[in-house]
């Protein structure tokens, strides 16, 4: 393949990437207001509506993995390296706040899998900074 071959498949591998993050991310977000606007009495509804962004999170996932696979072995291992990072800090963060909430309540408020979750893409920001910092 050209170079010219090459950037084109990088771009669109990018642009597949970032389009399903964003359905995901607004199927989430349209979902999480749909279910807290009370507007849904039914609780079956309201559980089924939570698991309406799964499918495009699944998406998102496949994206991401085809993506890597059509990079270099460099950008692999950075790759890994970033989630070799936000793996463990992504536990931490769980294992700690799970104990946390035996030890006393935490306010659901700050510290519901709604305000958790978005840390383990901050982790994993960590993680690749680090990864390519050591390999520039």
């Amino acid at each position: 393949m050209t170079s010219q071959g090459t950037a084109a498949t990088e771009r669109s591998g990018g642009r597949s990437v970032f389009v399903a993050l964003m359905g995901w991310l607004v199927s989430y977000f349209a979902a999480r207001f749909a279910i807290e606007s009370g507007g849904i009495a039914s609780d079956q509804a309201r559980l089924l509506l939570a698991f309406v962004p799964a499918p495009f999170f699944g998406l998102f996932v496949w994206r991401i993995v085809r993506a890597v696979r059509g990079e270099d072995e460099l950008e692999r291992r950075i790759q890994l390296e970033a989630l070799a990072v936000a793996f463990p800090l992504g536990v931490l963060l769980l294992s700690t706040l799970g104990l946390a909430q035996r030890a006393i309540t935490l306010s659901f408020e700050d510290w519901s899998y709604n305000h958790v979750w978005p840390m383990f893409a901050l982790f994993y920001i960590i993680g690749l900074t680090f990864a390519r910092r050591r390999y520039a």
